[in-house]
């Protein structure tokens, strides 16, 4: 089946030792193209191919998309800064929560051209200090944007305004890219993995039980994605 979509593919597993699946992994690749090669809100087909090696590529009235995959699931793991905390869990919780992390519902696509030569996303998301790559303060960012307020990804955001334009609001690009249960009913606010109070505060996890609240919460989206991935493949 070409659409066939496996949840439990670890995109490490078709990657070169060393290498990042989002770059490398054909698979992950592939499942980004049957996923997202779709109608967009305004009714426009988004069909998205190979065309270019390890992005994925869209060209059409719409214009130019160059698209890259990025990880939704992070454990800290191999983060100094976060050392003091991973060494107290089990090493079992850690191997299982990364596991699941490279699985396709912890990945998704942002533009891959850097515009004016600054930072993708990608680079921005991760390298912000009051966001180190958790994808749930990246949607209250994507949310603020939306709403025209700012964020500590607004510049960035703002380079990148045709590919936010391609889903209308924020509700489109919350339904297009199957992140319903990272946000409350009326998409109105996300649903955090850890408490969170403004982005003048620590992103990170600062005790055990706040790790284990902040993997227990970004697992459980990641299995429910997972199952909104698999009944949108099915389709």
């Amino acid at each position: 089946m070409d659409n066939f979509i496996d949840i439990t593919f670890d995109s490490h597993s078709d990657t070169p030792p060393g290498k990042d699946p989002d770059s490398f992994s054909p698979t992950l690749r592939n499942y980004h193209r049957i996923l997202w090669s779709k109608s967009l809100p305004n009714g426009v087909d988004f069909n998205l191919s190979h065309q270019i090696p390890k992005v994925l590529y869209h060209e059409s009235q719409l214009g130019e998309f160059i698209l890259s995959s990025d990880a939704i699931g992070h454990t800290y793991r191999k983060w100094k800064m976060m050392a003091p905390i991973i060494e107290n869990l089990l090493s079992s919780e850690v191997t299982e929560f990364a596991a699941l992390c490279r699985t396709i519902g912890g990945y998704i696509i942002f533009p891959a051209k850097r515009v004016d030569n600054k930072m993708t996303i990608n680079g921005s998301r991760g390298l912000n200090k009051s966001i180190k790559d958790r994808f749930d303060l990246t949607l209250e960012c994507i949310r603020l944007h939306y709403c025209k307020e700012s964020s500590p990804l607004s510049e960035t955001f703002n380079r990148y305004t045709d590919f936010f334009n391609l889903f209308v609001d924020f509700k489109g690009y919350v339904d297009f890219f199957l992140l319903q249960d990272l946000v409350d009913q009326d998409y109105k606010s996300v649903k955090f993995w850890i408490p969170f109070t403004s982005f003048d505060d620590s992103p990170m996890p600062r005790s055990i039980d706040d790790y284990r609240l902040f993997k227990e919460n970004l697992m459980s989206f990641i299995v429910d994605r997972n199952n909104r991935i698999h009944s949108a493949a099915a389709n």
